[in-house]
């Protein structure tokens, strides 16, 4: 098994409290993930993540094909970080770290994705011809967004 990585570091300018108001409040990743997933929560979760949440997913692939993901929140430090872990979905795995520190300034807000593509050396032909790409697109539309909404003068 192939494990790739994406290490994102941003800073905000809000306090690292706000900064886990609004990021371990999953209804909020709606308002950073771009339309063309068209993705929802399809689950009822409550506003406070906590260990052993699940989340359920739907969104549409690369293709456009709808799919379901499940999530669990395995570890939670407020207001320092949290983990999720996908439990069912498109990859093989996924682990995906969010941490917050206080900066001058605001908070520097750093993800740290592990994932690994299903299908052996298939997978990693397509996480080389289009997946890599496509999550790069998407944490480029997160940082963005998070800009236009926190950093805005």
């Amino acid at each position: 098994m192939k494990l790739y990585r994406i290490h994102r570091k941003q800073r905000l300018s809000l306090s690292v409290d706000a900064a886990w108001t609004f990021f371990s409040n999953p209804w909020n990743l709606q308002k950073i993930t771009p339309p063309w997933l068209d993705f929802y929560i399809a689950n009822e979760v409550y506003k406070a993540m906590y260990p052993g949440m699940l989340i359920m997913y739907r969104l549409k692939t690369l293709y456009g094909i709808p799919t379901i993901w499940i999530s669990e929140i395995t570890q939670v430090a407020e207001p320092h970080f949290f983990v999720d872990e996908m439990r069912f979905g498109p990859y093989r795995f996924w682990h995906h770290q969010h941490h917050f520190k206080t900066v001058s300034g605001g908070v520097e807000v750093q993800d740290i994705v592990h994932y690994a593509m299903k299908f052996g050396i298939f997978g990693q032909l397509f996480n080389h011809m289009m997946v890599s790409s496509k999550l790069e697109e998407i944490f480029n539309f997160r940082k963005n967004t998070l800009e236009q909404l926190f950093n805005d003068l």
